[in-house]
């Protein structure tokens, strides 16, 4: 079982660090198929994201990526969103329930999710996740999105807070997003940068690598507070949590590595796939563990597992065989 944690956290590590999503929204699913409690699960997969953020958020300090005046307000509002996602899961459990719910919730999220990145990538307008040569751009280089600017317009209630990037936004527009996906995180034990960041951009204007930085800079609170309180319940693992951890620290660094190598837009596709797959499998799971058919829990905890893999293996492979094609075209050059 230690060898499969720290297998899955390598996966989820060069997910991690190639597309700047945690890949938590994979853990979580995966502990309930395995057949841990909700709570578990939960504060497992939560404690998990705390510690990815912390590796992660130091990059982007150096960078100088990172908000501390949004990252604040958002840790506000994203606080009570958790304990308020926190308190539901653990009464949902009390009826039995929590399982259920939480399964539904993310072959309904991952359904979503992974259609919306299928078919931006397809599209190819650069959609499913963090696109690296944005992030090397000046702050004043940015355009802030239309329905964020209508928004600014919209929402003049005070006060008004201005941020990196010359963005200046009402303080309850944080504060709204920051609960919602507190809720988010409380309840699914994730990070919720997948939600998170789209929405720094597109709702309050944010430039990209601004929200990037600051949703990682946001979920190290996060996620350790959510982590605190559920541990005091004991819903955090550690025996699940360090192999994960551990794998993921070398995962990461292959996976950052590759951005550099690899043209990420046709392994979106790959990526908008895994989620899609994520969210039959979490399905196909849930309907076995109704039904008392382990033969399709087992399914559904393979499809979870083997989405993740194909796509990790695929940015392993394409930054190989690039790799190979770039000595091949600098012999001639030397000779």
């Amino acid at each position: 079982m230690m060898a499969l944690f720290v297998g899955f956290g390598l996966v989820v590590g060069i997910l991690f660090g190639f597309f700047g999503m945690g890949g938590s929204f994979l853990v979580t699913p995966a502990l309930l198929m395995l057949g841990y409690d909700a709570s578990v699960a939960v504060g497992s997969g939560m404690a998990f994201v705390f510690g990815t953020a912390v590796i992660a958020s130091l990059k982007h300090h150096d960078l100088g990526q990172v908000d501390y005046k949004l990252g604040g307000i958002m840790i506000a509002g994203t606080t009570v969103g958790i304990e308020v996602g926190r308190a539901s899961v653990y009464y949902l459990e009390s009826l039995g329930l929590a399982g259920g719910v939480i399964s539904v919730a993310y072959v309904l999220l991952l359904g979503g999710i992974g259609a919306m990145v299928t078919r931006e990538a397809m599209k190819g307008d650069g959609g499913g996740g963090v696109d690296h040569e944005a992030a090397d751009k000046d702050l004043s280089e940015y355009e802030i999105p239309e329905v964020a600017k209508r928004i600014q317009r919209t929402v003049r209630i005070p006060p008004m807070v201005t941020l990196r990037g010359d963005v200046r936004v009402s303080a309850w527009v944080i504060t709204a997003v920051a609960f919602s996906t507190g809720v988010l995180s409380g309840f699914l034990g994730v990070g919720g940068g997948f939600i998170r960041m789209p929405a720094m951009i597109y709702a309050i204007g944010v430039p990209v690598p601004v929200a990037v930085g600051t949703d990682l800079f946001e979920i190290v609170f996060s996620g350790g507070i959510g982590s605190y309180l559920y541990g005091q319940g004991g819903g955090v693992d550690l025996a699940i949590v360090a192999p994960l951890l551990f794998g993921s620290a070398l995962g990461a660094r292959i996976g950052s590595a590759a951005t550099a190598i690899v043209d990420s837009d046709g392994i979106k596709i790959y990526f908008g796939g895994m989620l899609l797959a994520g969210a039959v499998a979490v399905g196909i799971g849930e309907v076995g563990s109704y039904l008392g058919n382990e033969l399709l829990e087992t399914v559904g905890l393979v499809l979870v597992i083997g989405a993740a893999v194909v796509v990790a293996g695929a940015i392993v492979y394409t930054t190989v065989s690039s790799l190979r094609a770039t000595r091949r075209q600098q012999t001639p050059a030397v000779d």
